[in-house]
């Protein structure tokens, strides 16, 4: 059995590379915020199963008590995830997403070079960081440029993967995933929200329903394909290189309001609102995942539209 730290085990994505982990015979260790892991999304076995530990980013004591394990592996999710949080304190998003995920590495490299461990460590970076690139699939040999503070945060993050790798020789993945969904996803995010303006519209007997820029295209993965993408970069990814997770098909948002409509079966009208406006939207972000397919076999295989009816039900219970 191999012994695995998720960050972020709680979250959104942790608690299903939680529960892809377990059911792969994998022990887990799921460092969080202090207090008790949230309880939706996994069963009460599954919970029982994960040893939980309190993790503060900003704290150098609470990371070097979840660094003194050792670990075959590590699974970097913790964060502040949220674009539009980040935008609101640019400086927390750096603190955290940077120099917490400097903190972190440096005692997995501190401890590597005193031969205390050798794991591989995943660190979960975004596919915001390649900016308003062209409007086609991007490789990961695209130029970054990150253009709001969340994108160059986990930029930060990456520098500190490459900066602590070449001093340490730590085994460290980068993975740049591209937009997921999922059920359970918090409505900070544009299709939980979507899917839950319509249903209120629908229960109102309403027509008009407010959005934000509808033009964008997006790369949208399933989350549950997301958490099998990471275990396979822990089991069969090149320490030292950073992969896209993405699908390589593109969906404007106009298209994927149309089609949450269709599922809660409401004619709605969509209406602009400035206030839902992001300021640094990003016009076309779609990835090529070739490298990743070609080092671990990795594929996505859920279509969207069981994604957004998975999540439009996940709503309504």
């Amino acid at each position: 059995m191999t012994s695995v730290l998720v960050t972020g085990a709680d979250g959104f994505v942790g608690r299903r590379v939680v529960r892809a982990l377990l059911a792969a015979g994998h022990e887990v260790v799921g460092a969080i915020q202090p207090g008790p892991p949230r309880h939706d999304g996994l069963t009460d076995a599954e919970r029982a199963a994960v040893r939980w530990m309190p993790l503060e980013l900003g704290d150098v004591r609470s990371v070097q008590h979840v660094a003194s394990r050792p670990y075959d592996a590590v699974v970097h999710l913790a964060g502040v995830a949220s674009g539009g949080d980040a935008l609101r304190d640019p400086g927390h998003a750096w603190a955290v997403n940077a120099a917490g995920t400097a903190r972190l590495l440096g005692e997995f490299g501190r401890r590597h070079l005193g031969g205390d461990a050798e794991p591989v460590v995943l660190v979960v970076s975004t596919a915001e960081v390649y900016g308003r690139a062209a409007r086609r699939p991007m490789t990961e040999t695209a130029p970054v440029a990150p253009c709001s503070p969340y994108a160059a945060s986990k930029l930060g993050a990456e520098l500190a993967a490459r900066e602590t790798r070449e001093r340490t020789g730590l085994r460290v993945v980068v993975a740049r995933s591209f937009p997921h969904t999922g059920p359970g996803q918090d409505e900070r995010f544009v299709v939980p929200a979507f899917a839950r303006r319509l249903r209120g519209a629908r229960l109102a007997g309403a027509k008009v329903v407010k959005v934000g820029n509808l033009e964008p295209v997006r790369d949208l993965l399933d989350v549950r394909d997301v958490a099998s993408a990471y275990l396979a970069l822990v089991a069969r990814g090149v320490p030292g290189e950073v992969y896209n997770v993405a699908s390589g098909e593109g969906h404007s948002l106009a298209e994927l309001f149309a089609r949450l409509a269709a599922i809660v079966g409401v004619d709605a009208i969509p209406e602009p609102d400035p206030e839902l406006v992001r300021p640094a939207d990003i016009p076309y972000l779609v990835g090529d995942a070739g490298k990743l397919r070609a080092a671990t076999g990795w594929v996505p295989t859920i279509p969207l539209e069981r994604t957004l009816r998975d999540l439009v039900d996940a709503q309504a219970d």
